[in-house]
């Protein structure tokens, strides 16, 4: 399935109304069954849906290797995609602590979490360590990530999120319709590449809520950038963290919000 399909619309412009042709993107529900037990179903895009499960596993807690899946299935029904996550023995415990049941709208990112407590799950301390970027290598970063979007050069209504490194550029990229699916790709992809995001920085094209600093410290990811503004919440979550949280990522322009220390020339004024 493609992740978007041709609609007809009426295009009204200052020269009047005309029939015209748009490219909108796909929203399909996606049911992520453990061991057979639907665990989540969330709106996606039907793309890089291996990713997706893989990633999800991870950034949820439900897994911490990915060889503790031991195998993914798709089936395709008429309401939507399942997606059927095979553990390796002896996971169930872990599944049962992070337990949900939801129907995820795209917007939303902890939907359905039983306990209050899991919404402000304590995460590890990152590493002092990680490279020191420039504001025009974080330029440079954000323009190919903008560049690589090819769901949303297509219909104008897609997230991405992309790991980059000085050395290498823009390792990889993944789109969705929900920015918190897009990272679960981009985890996902990164695992299957056998490498985590500790050499680089996770690009958004989003907001920054909470839940996204989550899965970004769970990457191990020294520097989380986005072109838009965090929330309070997730300031405060990536400070305690160790994570470089930069957003309003534009240009040259940017406000570093938390350990500033990767990011050359930089500096953060105390209150006085």
């Amino acid at each position: 399935m493609r992740p978007w399909a041709t609609s007809q619309v009426q295009s009204v412009g200052p020269d009047g109304a005309a029939p015209d042709i748009r490219r909108l993107a796909e929203e399909v529900p996606v049911a992520l069954c453990y061991d057979g037990t639907t665990h989540a179903v969330m709106l996606a895009s039907p793309a890089d849906l291996d990713d997706f499960a893989l990633g999800f596993s991870l950034s949820e807690g439900i897994v911490e290797r990915p060889d503790q899946i031991a195998r993914i299935e798709r089936a395709d029904h008429d309401e939507g995609i399942e997606l059927r996550i095979w553990l390796a023995p002896g996971l169930g415990a872990r599944l049962a602590g992070r337990r949900r049941s939801m129907e995820g709208p795209v917007g939303c990112g902890l939907c359905g979490v039983e306990s209050l407590a899991a919404a402000t799950r304590p995460l590890p301390v990152l590493p002092p360590g990680g490279p020191c970027l420039t504001p025009p290598e974080i330029a440079e970063a954000m323009t190919a990530l903008g560049l690589g979007q090819e769901l949303h050069g297509a219909t104008r209504a897609a997230h991405a999120a992309g790991f980059w490194t000085r050395s290498e550029g823009l390792v990889a990229l993944c789109e969705d319709v929900g920015r918190h699916n897009a990272l679960d790709k981009l985890v996902g992809r990164l695992a299957r590449l056998g490498r985590d995001a500790s050499g680089g920085a996770i690009l958004l094209t989003s907001r920054v809520s909470i839940e996204l600093v989550q899965k970004a410290v769970l990457a191990r990811a020294p520097a989380l950038i986005a072109v838009s503004a965090p929330t309070l919440r997730a300031v405060a979550a990536a400070e305690a963290a160790g994570l470089t949280l930069v957003a309003r990522a534009r240009g040259q322009s940017l406000d570093i919000h938390s350990h500033a220390r990767r990011i050359a020339a930089a500096e953060i004024p105390h209150d006085p």
